[in-house]
């Protein structure tokens, strides 16, 4: 997820371990792995090489691009887009973390005939800009849930597309980070029927407050099947909100993360780069980290 970072295939050895793995998507080449701090490119309310600029004079390591809006060719699908954007994140020595896939909020992967082209050329241009991570969406259009009971015909739908998407997403050595309201043990049992370390969950720890979770829990439960995670708290500071962060960062400590911690953060004050050098500087205080 990052320029000169050590690469991994997936799948390139039936031996290879889930917490192994999880070290490879965060260790660069030379380092060893270490949390690293990114942010959403709709958050900071810039994306591609403009949004790298404003990562960093946040003070950030790095950015989550957006794949696109929905089209016939997504926006990560535009090779020129993606050389400038590489270009730009050499200068600035900044990394691409990941690249989400909003769009199936709107445009749910179970259902929009699209899906599978846009997974395909999402995974092809995240293979492209060095990111290792790919979020896909399921709020909105494309939750899984209605009410209390799971979309059941969704749901075999996602994790068909999901199975067809496996051997491209290997071949490219990206994760597949399902983010949804789904409770852990919902989300473990589609990655079992799916049955591939290159599908994970994406975790948002504030999401899962929202949905009645206790994010602490569900992240020791998730373990090495846990390949990303963003930190936001609705519209307060970090350590301002009903995110128990002490509780979050004790349990990612439990299971080894090291990876890129996106924040997904409100800008109270409407000084962006001021809200996020501070939620920046709450995290690194969190993790003790430089």
């Amino acid at each position: 997820m990052t320029v000169n970072r050590r690469e991994f295939l997936l799948g390139a050895s039936a031996g290879l371990a889930s917490a192994t793995l999880a070290t490879k998507l965060s260790g660069a080449e030379g380092e060893g792995p270490k949390i690293r701090l990114s942010a959403c490119d709709w958050s900071l309310g810039a994306g591609g090489p403009a949004g790298l600029e404003a990562a960093k004079r946040c003070t950030l390591d790095g950015l989550e691009f957006s794949a696109g809006s929905p089209a016939g060719k997504l926006q990560i699908a535009d090779p020129d887009y993606r050389a400038k954007s590489k270009d730009k994140a050499k200068d600035l020595g900044l990394a691409i973390s990941s690249v989400a896939m909003g769009l199936l909020n709107d445009c749910p992967l179970a259902t929009d005939p699209r899906g599978p082209a846009w997974l395909k050329q999402t995974i092809e241009g995240t293979k492209d800009l060095g990111a290792r991570v790919i979020l896909l969406a399921f709020f909105g259009a494309g939750d899984l849930r209605q009410g209390d009971e799971l979309k059941t015909k969704d749901v075999d739908a996602v994790v068909q597309r999901l199975k067809d998407a496996v051997p491209k997403a290997k071949e490219a050595g990206v994760v597949l980070g399902l983010e949804n309201y789904l409770t852990a043990q919902q989300n473990l049992a589609i990655l079992e029927r799916v049955g591939s370390e290159a599908v994970q969950v994406y975790y948002d720890a504030r999401n899962a407050v929202d949905a009645g979770h206790d994010p602490a829990a569900e992240i020791r439960e998730l373990k090495e099947h846990l390949c990303q995670i963003h930190f936001k708290d609705g519209g307060s500071y970090l350590g301002e909100g009903k995110v128990k962060w002490e509780a979050v960062r004790d349990a990612l400590n439990d299971i080894g993360y090291k990876g890129w911690i996106v924040l997904e953060t409100s800008c109270p004050s409407k000084d962006r780069d001021a809200d996020f050098k501070r939620n920046a500087a709450y995290v690194r205080k969190l993790f003790g980290i430089g």
